[in-house]
């Protein structure tokens, strides 16, 4: 058995989890897939439905697995349930039992191997940047042939960033004035390689707020993109491998500034067993905007004269709950206006690998988010993970409408602490 999709998240979908669900229906306009298709085993309650069915006795069939592969994995229908229900431990336990149990065809094997082979290894995405340097209008340009031969292939891409510059970040950062605190970053996979410049702003702001960044050399992925699509035994060896880092690294607090990560590594200790459970809650992970809010400032905000529009990635505002946090931070620099997105709660398609493994899905989701940021008027787009921000700056483009700069939190506030004129 291939270890990445071993199930060490139990044997298998926890019964009790199901009973839980009470099919009140609450759930259901919080879904995206529901909102989008109205079908009721593509809602969280049909889906509870079909676990309950599998768990039964039924066994996994093309139809039963195409459901569950819909499902983006947002979290919303946890904010929205009444009763509890932990539907992110259920997909996490169900996407497992399919990976294990569920025959794919050659080309969706393909695909999913190429992704799990190449996006948790910083070394094999940084050999992207090559091909990435052809420019946006040839990879579009090659795009319908792409399409030809796989949706997934043209969705990367699209979804490709432009190459910035790549610099390497020190192995520490020192505090501006007093020293607060000492943290650890994550510098991540995507976020690492394709938005170096949302680090670099990361750690500039953690020091002027007179925090020591402490950043371990060579730390890998996280694990995020392996348990959300059921490879726990990836996860679980990621995961071992960040814990290890960051203890070797010294600190108990590790700062994260991608919403999906964050959300997993706040889950370590329910993913992991024996000692390395109780090391990874010995180590406590906290997002940014969280961190900040909690440490307060001391840094003197410049003014920036925009108008902005705060995007809700759904690992950071449903899997953790944070969602005032960036707001605040946002609404306190001088002549920032903040305005909100309509249905801010609903998945703008990315969803880690869901818009490269679910491409027709993620872009109705994608050009549906699109619309709406761009009915704010704003003139910026602050977003808090990179899939959200290739996801949404992909839908914009196809919209053809003027393109809006899409930004971190982190990036907004380095801006305005240092008195920039342009954020970036």
């Amino acid at each position: 058995m291939d270890p990445d999709i071993d199930p060490r998240i139990g044997p298998g979908i926890d019964p009790g989890l199901i009973g839980d669900c009470v099919h009140c229906g609450f759930c259901l306009p919080s879904c995206p897939t529901y909102v989008l298709w109205g079908e009721e085993m593509d809602s969280p309650r049909g889906r509870i439905h079909l676990m309950g069915q599998h768990v039964a006795g039924t066994p996994v069939t093309g139809e039963m697995a195409g459901h569950f592969d819909a499902c983006l994995g947002c979290m919303a229908c946890v904010t929205a349930c009444p009763s509890g229900v932990r539907y992110d431990r259920l997909i996490e336990q169900t996407r497992a039992v399919v990976e294990r149990e569920h025959v794919r065809p050659p080309a969706d094997r393909a695909v999913r191997e190429l992704v799990f082979r190449l996006f948790p290894y910083p070394r094999r995405l940084r050999a992207m940047r090559l091909p990435l340097r052809l420019g946006a209008g040839l990879r579009r340009r090659i795009a319908p042939a792409l399409e030809r031969v796989s949706p997934s292939l043209a969705a990367l891409a699209d979804l490709a960033p432009e190459p910035v510059r790549h610099r390497r970040l020190p192995r520490r950062v020192r505090a501006v004035g007093r020293r607060r605190a000492t943290v650890g970053l994550l510098t991540g996979c995507v976020q690492g390689e394709f938005f170096p410049q949302v680090n670099a702003a990361t750690a500039r702001v953690l020091a002027m707020e007179g925090c020591e960044v402490v950043i371990p050399p060579a730390q890998g992925c996280c694990g995020a993109l392996s348990l959300h699509s059921g490879r726990p035994g990836q996860a679980a060896r990621f995961a071992r491998r960040t814990i290890a880092a960051f203890e070797r690294a010294g600190v108990d607090t590790v700062v994260v500034n991608a919403a999906g990560c964050g959300s997993t590594m706040k889950d370590y200790a329910g993913i992991l067993d024996g000692g390395w459970a109780d090391r990874a809650a010995a180590i406590r992970v906290a997002d940014l905007a969280e961190y900040l809010v909690e440490l307060g400032p001391v840094a003197t905000r410049h003014p920036l004269p925009l108008t902005a529009a705060y995007h809700d990635a759904c690992h950071l505002a449903h899997a953790q709950g944070i969602r005032s946090q960036p707001r605040e931070l946002l609404a306190a620099v001088p002549g920032l206006e903040l305005r909100e997105i309509a249905e801010s709660a609903i998945c703008c398609g990315s969803a880690g690998t869901y818009n490269i493994l679910q491409p027709e899905a993620a872009r109705e989701l994608g050009d549906r988010k699109a619309e709406r940021v761009l009915a704010t008027g704003a003139d910026l787009l602050v977003s808090a993970n990179p899939g959200c921000t290739m996801q949404i700056t992909a839908a914009i483009r196809r919209a053809g409408a003027t393109p809006i700069p899409v930004a971190h939190t982190a990036q907004v506030l380095d801006a305005s602490l240092r008195a920039l004129r342009e954020i970036g």
